[in-house]
């Protein structure tokens, strides 16, 4: 009989077949779907625990106060100092990648520490000048804050535009000093200035950047020693001014300024 049939003709037990077949291989596929659908509102937890497990990972995190050092944050457009065009989450897996604990320096107070890490990864400008009797003509003073907590201190800077010129740029700095605050003293800071608390674990938060030619700790202003000194009311840390360490930075800064 089969010689007799059409080649084109398909027996009903092979559509049977064939349709038994498809349905078989589909139900894998339906039950994947429903569990996929069913773990949808237990896997947002599961994200966010899973953000935070890998922050808890992190020795150092940049603190939301250095944003404004990051192009990419709106607070930079009125930030005086270094600005990266890195993004924050590449510059954190980097510091990260060449953090050792073992290299941490000490800071003005014990929930302070630096680490150095060579520059070979933005091309930030050396910002401190030398005054000199060409250039101390340029020197500006202005009030400023960096956040709407903190009291206005007097500062003393350059304009870029009237020392730097296309003959005569700042430097590429050689390090990039990442300093560090404890997670508890700025879970204090926080709480002080009446901010919410974070929910970040990582022991470290970065603060500030300085791009500079040394591997080691430039003076802070000794107006930010008194910022500090103010207490976390009103933007300071709340470590009493050391006379020893304001004298060695009034003789630095007393022969220096910021590019602002």
């Amino acid at each position: 009989i089969s010689s007799r049939l059409p080649s084109s003709f398909v027996h009903p037990s092979s559509l049977i077949s064939s349709s038994l077949l498809k349905r078989t291989r589909m139900r894998p596929l339906l039950s994947l779907f429903t569990a996929l659908q069913s773990f949808r509102p237990s896997s947002t937890v599961s994200t966010r625990q899973l953000s935070l497990s890998m922050s808890a990972s992190k020795g150092l995190v940049v603190d939301p106060f250095c944003f404004r050092q990051f192009s990419e944050s709106n607070s930079s457009t009125s930030y005086g100092g270094t600005v990266f065009p890195i993004s924050i989450a590449d510059f954190e897996d980097i510091a990260n990648a060449r953090y050792d604990e073992n290299k941490l320096q000490d800071g003005y107070a014990p929930f302070c520490k630096h680490i150095f890490i060579e520059n070979d990864i933005t091309d930030a400008q050396v910002n401190v000048l030398a005054i000199t009797p060409e250039n101390e003509k340029f020197l500006r003073t202005k009030y400023e804050t960096r956040n709407d907590k903190e009291v206005p201190v007097l500062t003393r800077f350059f304009p870029s535009e009237l020392v730097v010129t296309i003959d005569k740029a700042l430097p590429r700095a050689k390090y990039l000093d990442l300093i560090l605050y404890s997670r508890e003293q700025i879970n204090k800071e926080t709480e002080s200035m009446g901010k919410d608390a974070s929910e970040e674990t990582a022991p470290w938060g970065i603060v500030s950047i300085k791009a500079q030619d040394v591997d080691y700790e430039i003076p802070m202003t000794p107006i930010t020693a008194m910022r500090n000194a103010l207490g976390k009311d009103e933007g300071g840390s709340g470590v009493p001014i050391d006379r020893e360490a304001y004298m060695e930075a009034y003789r630095f800064w007393d022969t220096h300024a910021t590019v602002s």
